[in-house]
């Protein structure tokens, strides 16, 4: 079975920049490797770097550019679904980005665990709107029954709110992306007040 090509766009002033850059190294057939340091970690870190001819390891996965070649390595390629090489022009010279919105927590897909299912839309959807007010919600584990236990931390914990956000907002958005979760039940000892965002 072979890995389809990866979801990644290299833009054409990407494309134009990294040719250009390459044809100064006086390397036939030298090409760019991508991949993704500690993916799937609030540490990930996207690398793009030289590859030789016989440098590319066993297993990644080539996209044929506008005159070269990137080699995507082969365990960051669902990390790198949907990234963006990006160059853009200025006074300065200019700057080469790269956005990867999955390398710290990959896409799911149908056959992702409920407990993955979870930590992604955490991560995706719920807590960046939550760090609004400083806080923060994770997932403990998953009960016998069916459901998400998590604990809330920083702004969220001992707030007045906490109920209104957990069944309309965290609640809801998880069900409407996983049917098969029974519910979300909260362990946060809430007696805690003192960072709360509502007191």
């Amino acid at each position: 079975m072979s890995t389809p090509e990866p979801v990644i766009d290299f833009t054409e002033g990407a494309q134009t920049y990294l040719t250009e850059l390459l044809s100064k190294q006086n390397v036939e057939g030298i090409g760019v490797r991508m991949f993704v340091s500690s993916p799937g970690t609030p540490h990930a870190e996207t690398c793009l770097a030289y590859c030789k001819p016989g440098e590319e390891k066993e297993g990644d996965v080539s996209m044929s550019l506008n005159g070269f070649t990137a080699w995507i390595e082969h365990d960051s390629v669902p990390f790198l679904e949907d990234a963006t090489v990006d160059y853009s022009a200025d006074k300065m010279g200019g700057q080469l980005t790269i956005k990867a919105p999955n390398a710290k927590m990959p896409k799911v897909t149908e056959d992702s665990t409920v407990d993955q299912k979870i930590n992604y839309y955490l991560a995706m959807e719920i807590n960046p709107s939550l760090a609004a007010h400083g806080g923060q919600v994770r997932l403990v584990e998953m009960d016998d029954e069916g459901f998400a236990i998590l604990q809330f931390g920083g702004g969220c914990q001992g707030c007045a709110s906490v109920d209104l956000t957990l069944k309309d907002g965290v609640e809801r958005t998880l069900m409407s992306h996983i049917p098969e979760l029974k519910g979300v039940r909260d362990v946060t000892d809430h007696t805690n007040r003192e960072n709360a965002y509502y007191k």
